[in-house]
Parts: structure tokens; sequence; C-alpha cells
């Protein structure tokens, strides 16, 4: 969420920054009236406390002048003030949640740079990647692939699970592990920590990171417990440091995290999102950044980079866009996309999120660093690195070959026994 500060000194920014994603200013007038509310009553609640200290300093000396009628006076004044207090005290602590409950559903302040636009198709074009794949012959689309080769088995999930749960088997869920080694490799390389996290999450370490009110209806709860399985690792590895004071010393911390995700994904897809396209459970391994404030815009480029030589590795044709206004969420300040080519379908899908959410989630999670002014809020920066179902997708669509095979990306036939081709189940 937003620094008060923000809504204290700025708030033209935030509304300018509101009609550019075209909402309404009322979130942001309603947290300033709640806020000098609150503020007031803390006022009333420490006038309240001095006139009851000065009271009971009045009781010690009617005890020494020996006049009970007056103790009994002052006595009836403190224990009136008391309730008074203790009535005021729960107003204030009511209008500070209301206050921070509605701060957290305003959207963080876009860069500069980003597009404005309705929805996702004024994205804008950032880069172009690889050569389009030309097929001389119909492409199979990724379903087509995995059915007359028999890597996945949806039926005998949907039986034992439900729908869009799958078995991956034989050589495509070889692939899948290569893929994951691969870019764990590749990030250990840059200096990345790797770190497998809890898939679980309370509900306050949750909230810190994301806003449930947009996230909860994808996400699985688990019950008694009140914890929700992750929906990606960003959102406990940006939340391992929640509530600390971490030392200058200690940025940027780099991590890759490498994890099962679950969501629920519901709504109607098209055909380009059966299959393994999107699922309720997958494999992401994700980059994390956690850095000073000055520092977040180049480390922003730097997990792009990233992402951008990994498929570049990988020999796919994909693009990278620029997300404008109508298609950003609520957390991030500023988003790439890359979207891989499916030749199959005929489409641009994506494949990786590259966010800076600036000091929103730092400030959800009171996580800040040492500073010579003061403790001050971190930076925090997530970026896919490979959804493993959805780079399998690309893969087997963008190297299939006329007679059916699929070839191997030459950087994962290392951890594939140096093989050519995956070999088919059937």
């Amino acid at each position: 969420m937003l620094d008060m500060s923000m809504f204290r000194e700025k708030s033209e920014i935030l509304r300018k920054d509101h009609d550019k994603r075209k909402i309404p200013h009322d979130n942001i007038d309603e947290v300033i009236r709640l806020d000098n509310e609150w503020k007031q009553a803390r006022y009333e609640v420490d006038q309240l406390r001095k006139t009851r200290n000065e009271s009971a300093r009045g009781i010690a000396a009617a005890k020494k002048s020996g006049d009970s009628e007056a103790v009994d006076k002052i006595m009836n004044e403190v224990s009136s003030i008391g309730k008074n207090i203790e009535e005021l005290s729960k107003k204030v602590e009511k209008l500070l949640e209301m206050r921070d409950s509605i701060r957290m559903s305003i959207p963080n302040i876009l860069h500069e740079s980003v597009p404005v636009g309705e929805d996702d198709q004024k994205n804008t074009l950032h880069s172009l990647h690889g050569e389009k794949i030309d097929l001389s012959f119909k492409a199979m689309n990724h379903n087509e692939i995995i059915e007359r080769n028999g890597w996945v088995d949806l039926p005998r999930a949907a039986k034992i699970t439900g729908s869009r749960f799958y078995f991956l088997q034989g050589d495509l869920a070889r692939l899948e592990m290569a893929l994951q080694n691969y870019t764990a490799d590749f990030l250990i390389q840059r200096k990345y920590t790797l770190v497998q996290p809890p898939l679980m999450m309370n509900r306050e370490a949750y909230e810190g990171v994301t806003d449930l009110g947009d996230f909860e209806t994808v996400m699985y709860g688990i019950e008694p417990d009140k914890f929700y399985l992750i929906a990606t690792s960003e959102h406990p590895l940006t939340a391992m440091r929640m509530d600390e004071i971490i030392e200058p010393s200690e940025l940027p911390i780099k991590l890759v995290g490498v994890s099962q995700c679950f969501r629920r994904e519901v709504g109607a897809h098209g055909l380009s999102d059966r299959g393994i396209w999107r699922v309720h459970q997958f494999t992401k391994i994700e980059q994390i950044i956690i850095c000073k404030p000055e520092d977040s815009w180049s480390h922003h480029e730097d997990l792009l980079e990233n992402a951008i030589e990994l498929w570049d590795s990988l020999g796919l044709h994909y693009r990278v866009v620029n997300i404008c206004t109508g298609d950003m969420g609520t957390v991030a300040s500023k988003k790439y996309d890359l979207e891989a080519w499916l030749p199959g379908v005929g489409e641009y899908k994506e494949v990786v999120s590259c966010s800076n959410c600036t000091d929103y989630q730092a400030n959800r999670l009171r996580m800040r660093y040492r500073t010579s002014e003061g403790n001050s809020a971190v930076h925090t920066l997530n970026s896919t690195a490979v959804a493993t179902s959805r780079a399998l997708v690309a893969i087997l669509e963008q190297y299939q070959t006329e007679d059916g095979k699929i070839r191997i990306p030459e950087v994962l036939k290392p951890y594939m026994s140096n093989q050519e081709f995956l070999i088919p189940l059937h």
C-alpha cells in the first residue's frame, strides 16, 4: 500500500494517477477524511490522558490534607475520564482500521513511462526476439501434440482431482525437469540465491504482497488452518522479510524461487488455454529482488534482461510488451510481459511477467532498511523466469517437425541425455 505521507502531502499525485487509470477519487478522499478523524481522536485521547494524570496528582495532595471528600470527588473524575479514554481509544483503533483497509485497496502509483490505454489491446511493443517460424506444414497445437504422443493424461487427473489438473509423463516430464534445472542454474550463475519456499501462507503475510480482494477468488484456501496455497513463489519470497529492518549491506537481495503454484483459474477460456496452458497446478521459477529505492528501476531492467537472455537461449520466438494503464493490476508500478508465439493457434500468449512494485508491498509488509535518516521502506521487484507448463507449450509448438517429432532445445539437451527428440509414449 502507499505510504500515508502520499495522502497527507502529495494527494494531487494520487489523483492524477487515478485519472490515468480512469478510476474515481472517492477512496483517496475517504482515506484523507478518516486520517483527519483518526488524528483528531488520537489528540483527544492524549488530552484526556493529560487531564487524568493531572487529576491523579491531586489525589495525593487531597489525601495528605485529609480531605476525604475531595479524594472521592477526584477519584470519580479519574474513573470517568478513564472510561472516556477507553471508549475514545476504541474509536481511534476503528478509524485506523477503516482508513488502512481502504488504503490497501488503492493501487500503486504508475511509472511515467507506462502507456495509457483501456485494456491489453493498448499494450505497446517493447521488443521482438527470435525468428517467427514459418512452418511449411500445418502446425499442430499443443493439445494435439500431447494427445498424439501420450505425454499428458488429463482424463485420469480429472478423475482423481478435477479438471485442469494433469499427469505429466515420459519425456515431457523429463523436459519439464530439465527446464527447472537449467533455469535455476542460469540464475544461480547470475548470483541469485536458490530458495524453495513454503507452499502455504497465512492471511497476514498474503495481504502484504497482493490485493486479496482481487486475488482471493483464484486462490485455494486450506481449512481449518486458514492458510492459502501459494499462487506464485513471488509471494512467500517477498514476504519472508516482513516485519524486518534489513541492513543496507545486505541489499540488493536476489533470490530465485522454485515451487509448485496453485490457482483456480476460474472463468471460460479459449482453445489456446486448454491442455496444460491454463491449469490449477504448475511449476514456476521466479526472480525476486529486494533493494534500495534508488536502485529499483535499474534492477527492473536487469530482471527483464535475465528473462530475455533465458528465453533467447531456448531458441524461441516471442515479443516483449509494456503493459498499459488499463491492463495493470493493483501492486505493480510498471510491468513488462513476454509473450511467446504459438504457431499451432496463431497467437502470442503471455509467458513471463516482470514487475517493479516499488515500496507498495514493503509498506504492507512493514519491511524496511536502515538509513542514516532512519528506517525506510525497501523496493520489491519480481519476474517470472519460466512457468514450465507454458514454456513446454511454446517448445512443443515451435519445435515441432513435419513428421510430428519434437526437437529438444540445444541448451536443454545436456539435461536430457543429449538426445535430439522427445520420445513418444505411444
